[in-house]
């Protein structure tokens, strides 16, 4: 079977952290977002990957390129962003055959992703708290008969998960004409093959749409939770290493040191001396964690340095930042209050009470700096010695 992976959209939400790379290529624990998508379509049996491309192309075919995991690879390029099965129908000369769809800033459970493929034609579902918040999925007799987008009053907790198994006819049925949003909607597609075809539900254990800064946070503690302990690089033998603790070939922990797993610390990444990494935590390749620096549930991006004496916690960093010493994280509001958070524009709630900070590429703080939760400090932004830094900046 052929899995097709939408990879080609910007994330503007998930900026600035997307601004150079494509938000299904930021990590989680290790791997790209749709690497993880990738690995759970081969698992189940897929013979061939078709990825569909767009902003930062050059980025997925470096990483995927023409073979992964012993499964050849293609890509289709979407020139331009008109709807989900636009993308589908950009790759509709590789269909030969029954196809699934997935999603590239998805991370879905592999065991779950086997069973859908077991039941084609099948669309993936998980139950939520807050199903109208989704499109829910009306069934009847096993099979499904409708998808209600958003409905006021659902008539059950079962949504779209967005993970699909297509029967080869659903190949000449991927033009369709705009939404009211302007877009060609997959939806659309659905609601013709679920009226020709027996269409089975698939309940997923997990899944997760990775789309805003928090969120990258919360995959990487599902996926930092899934390892096994593996430790290659240079440990100190005055270091502690504690749980699930991956340490690649390459990577060095000085001696005071202590590393709480679940954690991740990639290849070129160097820890202390003295400095405290705590669960949760991935430090991407290069990544320099200094003396006495305290680093806890947070994603650290590459060639990052975090400078003597500094805290960072519920956080994201980007690529090629510099903490000066002392620049410390806040990520707790005092009103007890979910921590807010600038997505395009407008602040929005992170749903969570501990969150740090969301900082852009090449960012540099001066000594002594103090972020307050929910700052996002944008791509090259600068703090002076002893800033406090309460608002975007």
């Amino acid at each position: 079977m052929q899995a097709i992976v939408l990879s080609a959209g910007k994330g503007t939400r998930m900026r600035p952290l997307s601004n150079e790379v494509p938000k299904p290529m930021l990590p989680v624990a290790g791997q790209p977002i749709t690497a993880h998508t990738a690995e759970a379509a081969v698992e189940a049996g897929a013979d061939e990957l078709v990825f569909v491309v767009g902003y930062g192309e050059e980025i997925v075919r470096d990483y995927f390129g023409s073979s992964y995991r012993g499964v050849p690879v293609s890509y289709v390029v979407q020139d331009e962003q008109q709807g989900t099965a636009d993308a589908v129908h950009a790759t509709k000369e590789h269909i030969d055959g029954p196809f699934s769809v997935l999603y590239g800033d998805n991370l879905y459970d592999p065991e779950g992703i086997d069973r859908l493929f077991d039941a084609a034609p099948s669309i993936a579902s998980i139950r939520v708290s807050n199903p109208s918040n989704y499109g829910v999925l009306n069934v009847s007799d096993g099979a499904v008969t409708e998808i209600s987008e958003k409905p006021d009053v659902p008539q059950n907790d079962l949504v779209n998960a967005g993970a699909y198994v297509f029967p080869e006819e659903a190949r000449d049925m991927l033009d369709v004409s705009p939404s009211e949003r302007g877009e060609r909607e997959l939806t659309d597609v659905l609601d013709r093959v679920i009226s020709e075809f027996t269409v089975s539900p698939v309940t997923l254990d997990r899944w997760m749409d990775v789309g805003r800064p928090w969120e990258l946070l919360e995959a990487n503690e599902w996926k930092l939770g899934t390892l096994d302990r593996r430790v290659d690089g240079e440990v100190s033998d005055d270091a502690t290493i504690q749980g699930s603790v991956v340490i690649e070939d390459g990577a060095t922990v000085r001696g005071g040191s202590v590393v709480e797993g679940p954690a991740y610390v990639s290849e070129g990444a160097s820890v202390g001396p003295n400095a405290y990494v705590r669960g949760n935590t991935y430090l991407a390749p290069d990544v320099h964690i200094g003396h006495a620096v305290e680093i806890k549930n947070s994603v650290i991006l590459e060639n990052t340095n975090v400078g003597h004496l500094s805290y960072v916690g519920d956080s994201v960093v980007g690529r090629n930042a510099n903490f000066g010493a002392g620049t410390n994280v806040a990520n707790l509001r005092h009103d007890g209050e979910d921590v807010e958070l600038t997505v395009k524009g407008e602040r929005v709630s992170t749903g969570r009470k501990k969150f740090g900070v969301v900082v852009g590429d090449g960012v540099k703080t001066g000594i002594n700096t103090g972020l307050h939760p929910g700052v996002t400090l944008s791509e090259d932004a600068r703090t002076d010695p002893g800033e406090i830094v309460a608002h975007d900046k």
